[in-house]
């Protein structure tokens, strides 16, 4: 299936790409979801009359997820859980709680765009990323601490 790309879709392409991809994720996701159009004589003349807006609307996209990120990277997070032996957590900490406590200083990001390389299973200072954009990730840190008892 044959597609002109009216979006930057990650592992796909930039915008005004033509790409030829399978029916199933064309029909179900690209063109659903307004991130393509079909590869046919009007929608071509379309998207070229198209073009600058929609560089330009990418742009502001990014710009904002560039802005975004560099608030992030800033931000502290800290979170105090039970240990085994004070090193050792019981269970680990992941993207759903990093995500939640991302909610809680107020910024929405989605749990499948937390990154880690790990579980994060011990006590102490570690990094995960954020993707924000498919051309942005922020890094950021969370101080794990053992809970007194």
């Amino acid at each position: 299936m044959e597609l002109i790309l009216l979006e930057r879709v990650e592992g796909l392409g930039n915008v005004g790409d033509e790409v030829n991809v399978r029916a199933g994720y064309g029909r179900n996701f690209l063109l659903p979801q307004n991130k393509a159009v079909l590869a046919d004589a009007g929608n071509r003349k379309v998207f070229e009359r198209r073009r600058s807006l929609l560089e330009a609307q990418q742009k502001e996209v990014f710009d904002a997820a560039t802005a975004e990120a560099a608030k992030l990277t800033t931000l502290e997070l800290s979170v105090i859980r039970a240990t085994s032996d004070g090193k050792q957590l019981y269970g680990s900490v992941g993207a759903h709680e990093l995500a939640e406590l991302l909610k809680a200083e107020g910024y929405v990001v989605e749990r499948r765009n937390i990154l880690q390389d790990a579980p994060i299973k011990e006590v102490g200072d570690h990094a995960f990323r954020v993707r924000l954009h498919p051309d942005v990730l922020a890094t950021l840190s969370i101080k794990v601490e053992a809970e007194n008892t």
